[in-house]
């Protein structure tokens, strides 16, 4: 059965002073206790939507609304839901990192518990170093005080901005494993990354925005199904230094110095054209030795959808 909404965006737009639209008419709805992953070039408008639904950034017109309340109307309610982990490290390079945590929950009017500090810290690893001060601290434990920050007032609702730019592979793979717990716990995830294969992992939908518009929502699963492209690469003994004309009808290109054919066809086609090929290419006199078939990523398909664009 399908989660309810527990964000609903409606004709968001965000048109600056200089008439730059940086959104444009957004529709979107986050299913709770899902893991959403919002892609998008730079500048596409991912950080701008996030800031609005966030209480950032004033929206032109539209209407938000978080776990049921309205970001402007009610906005003490809205944002005491929503957790944020924001591309930039902003941090007093004085503090503890216990008592940050600390302070970030007794800002959205939680009361103390140290308990929830202290999971929070020991989630992220962090709580060997709670009595140090954030100047001390490597970009990556920063990273996950930012997270810990995010989580002190027990969100309903998680973004991610970027969160795994510029941190090693052990921090990226420790943040994920924790996603998957919070999701677990009915943690709502948005998450917006340059990764593109984390999002593949990670995501249970993906949405695609490009020059302040959202092109496509779908179930990965079903994106990568209806997306997806197979290759079938053909090891040449020699090389070829054209296609055939006898080929012209099938998607080929030549790779590897003109050693390998590669056919791209269509996975859900009633007929792949392998067959035909074949008969073709021995009709040609082009021999093949090895092999192999490979499927398109989700990042090829994102690559195809925003340059398909204008």
């Amino acid at each position: 059965m399908q989660q309810p909404s527990i964000i609903k965006i409606s004709n968001l737009t965000k048109r600056y002073a200089s008439g730059f639209e940086a959104l444009k008419g957004v529709d979107l709805e986050i299913r709770r206790g899902e893991i959403f992953a919002l892609l998008g070039p730079n500048g596409a408008g991912k950080t701008t939507l996030i800031s609005i639904v966030c209480g950032i950034v004033n929206a032109t017109e539209g209407k938000v609304t978080a776990d049921g309340h309205d970001i402007v109307t009610d906005y003490r309610a809205a944002r005491a839901a929503i957790g944020l982990v924001p591309q930039e490290l902003t941090t007093d390079a004085f503090e503890t990192v216990w008592d940050t945590v600390t302070f970030t929950r007794g800002l959205f009017g939680k009361p103390k518990n140290p308990a929830v500090v202290e999971k929070v810290l020991r989630d992220l690893s962090l709580f060997e170093k709670k009595d140090s001060q954030l100047r001390q601290l490597s970009g990556g434990m920063k990273r996950r005080v930012m997270i810990a920050k995010a989580l002190a007032h027990e969100p309903r609702i998680l973004f991610l901005d970027e969160p795994t730019a510029g941190v090693d592979v052990e921090l990226r793979r420790d943040m994920w494993d924790l996603v998957r717990q919070l999701r677990e716990d009915g943690v709502t995830i948005i998450l917006t990354t340059h990764y593109i294969e984390e999002a593949e992992e990670m995501a249970d939908r993906v949405g695609v925005i490009n020059h302040g518009r959202i092109i496509l929502v779908e179930d990965k699963a079903e994106l990568m199904r209806k997306l997806g492209k197979k290759q079938l690469t053909l090891q040449l003994p020699q090389a070829l230094g054209e296609i055939p004309a006898a080929l012209a009808g099938y998607d080929l290109a030549l790779g590897q110095g003109g050693t390998a054919l590669v056919y791209t066809y269509d996975t859900h086609a009633a007929h792949s054209g392998i067959p035909a090929l074949l008969r073709d290419l021995d009709a040609a006199g082009i021999a093949f030795g090895d092999l192999a078939t490979s499927q398109s990523s989700l990042e090829d398909i994102f690559v195809s959808l925003v340059s398909e664009r204008p």
